[in-house]
């Protein structure tokens, strides 16, 4: 896949609740995910690894009910990154706590494959 199509079926993944599921189609075995800080206190902010990534995102689920979220288009950055706008409603389920977050999530692309992914917050 070019970074087009990639971009794109990452967006399409993330608005029809497939994002999980295109980890391994879009992903690199051994991607990295960097968050801008460690939000569950206990994962650090890298995750080395499809694995590791796919247990962030059962983090996420397990942790938060989500009421609302939006994703933009994609924003291409040459030929090996792009970028994308994630906007969150929802609640912590320990504490009650809603929240509204919004993010810019910057993925890199090396030989078809997304290789690393960096969230800024």
């Amino acid at each position: 896949m070019n970074l087009k199509e990639i971009a794109q079926e990452l967006v399409a993944g993330c608005r029809e609740g497939r994002a999980k599921e295109n980890l391994d189609k879009l992903y690199a075995a051994d991607a990295v995910s960097v968050e801008a800080v460690d939000a569950s206190g206990t994962m650090g902010r890298e995750a080395h690894g499809v694995d590791a990534i796919r247990g962030k995102h059962e983090w996420w689920e397990g942790a938060h009910d989500v009421s609302g979220a939006s994703v933009s288009d994609p924003f291409a950055h040459g030929e090996d990154r792009f970028a994308v706008i994630f906007e969150v409603q929802g609640k912590v389920k320990e504490s009650g706590e809603n929240f509204e977050m919004r993010e810019v999530a910057v993925y890199h692309v090396a030989n078809g494959k997304i290789v690393r992914e960096e969230f800024f917050y």
